[in-house]
């Protein structure tokens, strides 16, 4: 076995090995709204779910190498109000795209061609080419020397026509193919999707399209 001694290696090379063996992440595209009204987006994969009692997501957003904020840290923490949302295969090139290096005053969602509708709980708006959008409030946050990790609690969720049986609480997999981050710029397709267990060599195609 290969051993390494965290204590031993630059923060660089702790962030190399952990970002490519704790793969794939799923991808939040986050908009928020700036102080002087610019929609901004960015994708983070350092992001997930917590728990759903509340419903909370964490989000770590790193500083930029000269130590500043980045400006979806600056505006959750001027805000507290953030929209996550989900990428799927459609939108890809658009939320890669939404990571570069933009200035504060220039919309993002603009400059990659997305489009936006309001949200219902707070004020940084949907995007409306995604799937999936949470609307959250920061819940509770936490500073270290190269980040911030915001908690958000969502307070709503809105989802594309016909992907979310609100009577059987079930999402239609067949209509949903989110993307994964597998390191540096290489992402994953979630097509293939598997049964393990009891179950895994005479599952119902129902089973694995809906859960």
């Amino acid at each position: 076995m290969t051993e390494i001694d965290f204590g031993q290696i630059t923060a660089y090379q702790r962030y190399k090995l952990m970002a490519s063996l704790i793969v794939p992440r799923p991808i939040a595209l986050v908009t928020t709204l700036g102080v002087n009204g610019v929609v901004n987006a960015a994708p983070f994969s350092m992001f997930n779910m917590v728990g759903e009692d509340p419903p909370i997501v964490m989000l770590s957003i790193n500083r930029l190498n000269d130590g500043r904020l980045k400006d979806t840290a600056a505006n959750i923490l001027a805000s507290e109000e953030f929209v996550v949302h989900m990428t799927d295969e459609a939108m890809v090139e658009k939320m890669h795209a939404c990571g570069g290096n933009f200035p504060s005053d220039v919309s993002e969602i603009e400059q990659v061609g997305l489009h936006t509708a309001p949200s219902l709980c707070v004020a940084p708006p949907r995007i409306v080419e995604a799937p999936v959008a949470f609307e959250c409030v920061l819940h509770e946050k936490l500073e270290t020397p190269s980040r911030y990790v915001f908690i958000g609690r969502v307070k709503w969720l809105c989802a594309r026509p016909g992907l979310v049986d609100t009577q059987s609480w079930r999402v239609d997999l067949r209509q949903y193919h989110p993307v994964g981050r597998f390191g540096a710029s290489f992402y994953v397709a979630s097509r293939e999707r598997f049964v393990v267990g009891e179950h895994s060599h005479t599952a119902r195609s129902t089973e694995i399209d809906e859960i």
